[in-house]
């Protein structure tokens, strides 16, 4: 019971962390795609224009990437998931029902 708590707390506290995390990367590519972003994405000496079309380029080939980053990703997921469908086949029948009978050991004695 105590490691079961130890493995609670342990997976709840690195899920905290790890949505921080991702939360804080997430608020920095944002960031870096809207065109007020905080972010420097560019030197700004030569000219606000200038570096306004340099950032929002870099911001569109950033979303082109990271959309098909996010589309090979999926691809790749799907693929494994085939591959792990045709090696463990589907049960028989459900788990679920109640129609299973366990095997009960005092049965047999007649007790």
């Amino acid at each position: 019971m105590i490691r079961r708590g130890f493995w609670l707390t342990a997976g709840a506290v690195s899920g905290i962390w790890g949505y921080r995390r991702v939360a804080a990367v997430g608020r920095r590519v944002s960031a870096s795609l809207t065109p007020g972003g905080t972010l420097k994405l560019t030197d700004t000496r030569a000219g606000p224009r200038t570096a306004s079309l340099t950032a929002s380029r870099r911001a569109r080939r950033g979303a082109v990437t990271l959309a098909r980053e996010t589309y090979r990703f999926t691809r790749d997921v799907r693929e494994g998931m085939e591959l792990y469908m045709a090696q463990h086949p589907a049960p028989a029948g459900s788990t679920l029902s109640t129609d299973q009978t366990d095997h009960d050991p005092r049965s047999e004695d007649g007790h």
